[in-house]
């Protein structure tokens, strides 16, 4: 248990997550329904007003590129009038855009400046074939020194990833595999998820060609995550907002919606656009990716906490197979390159020594790269908060989000508490 004071600590008051299997574009809908329906479901998830906002951060990745909507921070003013003069900007750092977007609240709110702050992530994807959107997300890389002439290029990249461990310590892709499964199979028990109504078998998780074609090297179907649409927000407060507008919360909030939690630790570590030279900087270290590495323990050590023993459920960046495998090791479950021996001995599952996605991660709860940051923060809120449903970890307490921009170019790792931990 921590031993750290929380009285200067930002309180998550509440959240929401759209459905991820909505396809926006046929729905009759853009970017600004995103925006208007998760502003609104997370205002009112957390109990208060849009009058009561005090400052707005948006996380989004590629909105002039999909669709041509830039000036995004103005966005939720735009569609819901009681934030119209609100203070807002928006944030861009890949598929770690909302992340920035609440370290940036935080910020505001342990400065004192504000002390009530909302966040929205959001990506509309589904708007241009599946190919095309897929390029899209090349503008996270270095563009023209890395991408050019490779086709499907993340799933390029973390192939590249899984070559280096395999270098370096050995890979059977079956552990691979064995992550896509987890993961697509806690994403059915999760409503939002985007997967959540597919139906596999189990040659969708082995080397069938047909049943899970190959995408890139050994990279297959079921290692990549989808083209998504959706939205994520939450509702950041201070100590002193709380005992402004919620006397004795901490005994008293209620478990309906998202609930709350408590933020006692981060992490934020950012590194060059492209791979080869971060695998070179790291060849004679203990990780493949160090600076990942160190945005974690900085997360653990603002937590008080040692490492992973003291947490009870991780969400994790799985945009493909081989960036779990990282986090397992990365985040200190295994020594580094044994990332297989958790996966073997099932201490990922939601019942096991400590859940990884427990909602389905990236790879079954989808991954609109603008909100995906937020809404890992609305999922480890549900699970310290008892929220989770059908997902639920038991008995969860603190869990961890490590979310990532790029081939890790930015990494963001946050620590958030059960409200009533002390």
């Amino acid at each position: 248990m921590s031993t750290r004071s929380t009285s200067g600590s930002v309180v998550v008051l509440g959240g929401h997550q759209t459905d991820f299997a909505v396809n926006t574009a046929k729905q009759g809908g853009d970017i600004s329904d995103l925006v208007r329906q998760v502003t609104e479901a997370a205002l009112n998830d957390a109990g208060i007003d849009a009058g009561q906002v005090q400052s707005i951060h948006v996380g989004n990745a590629f909105g002039q590129l999909y669709t041509g909507q830039g000036h995004l921070g103005a966005m939720p003013a735009t569609v819901v009038d009681g934030l119209w003069g609100k203070p807002a900007m928006r944030h861009e750092a890949a598929c770690a855009s909302s992340s920035m977007a609440v370290l940036s609240a935080m910020a505001e709110i342990e400065a004192g400046r504000y002390h009530c702050v909302l966040v929205v992530g959001v990506e509309q994807e589904k708007c241009m074939p599946s190919a095309q959107a897929a390029e899209v997300q090349n503008a996270a890389a270095w563009v023209g020194h890395e991408t050019d002439g490779v086709q499907f290029f993340w799933p390029y990249v973390f192939d590249k990833v899984a070559d280096e461990y395999d270098r370096r310590f050995g890979l059977d892709d079956t552990h691979l595999r064995a992550i896509g499964e987890l993961n697509l199979r806690n994403a059915k028990d999760n409503p939002n998820a985007q997967t959540r109504d597919w139906q596999l078998s189990s040659d969708s998780f082995g080397d069938d060609d047909r049943a899970n074609p190959v995408v890139v090297g050994r990279l297959r179907r079921n290692d990549v995550t989808q083209i998504t649409d959706g939205a994520a927000g939450v509702v950041l407060v201070s100590e002193r907002w709380l005992a402004e507008h919620r006397p004795g919360f901490g005994q008293t909030a209620s478990v309906a919606g998202t609930g709350a939690s408590r933020i006692v630790g981060w992490g934020h570590a950012t590194a060059g656009l492209a791979l080869e030279p971060k695998l070179a900087r790291s060849a004679n270290d203990t990780y493949v990716m160090p600076h990942v590495r160190a945005a974690i323990t900085d997360a653990y050590r603002r937590a008080a906490i040692e490492g992973p023993d003291q947490l009870d459920a991780i969400e994790t960046h799985d945009c493909m197979t081989p960036s779990e495998y990282m986090a397992i090791d990365h985040f200190g479950i295994t020594a580094p390159g044994e990332s297989w021996k958790a996966i073997e001995e099932g201490e990922l599952e939601r019942t096991g020594r400590l859940p990884v996605n427990p909602s389905g991660g990236l790879i079954g709860g989808g991954h609109p790269v603008g909100a995906t940051g937020a809404r890992m923060l609305v999922d480890v809120t549900k699970q310290v908060a008892g929220t989770a449903g059908d997902y639920q970890v038991e008995g969860a307490r603190r869990a961890a989000t490590l979310n990532i921009g790029g081939s890790t170019a930015t990494t963001a790792c946050f620590i958030v508490e059960s409200i009533d931990t002390n």
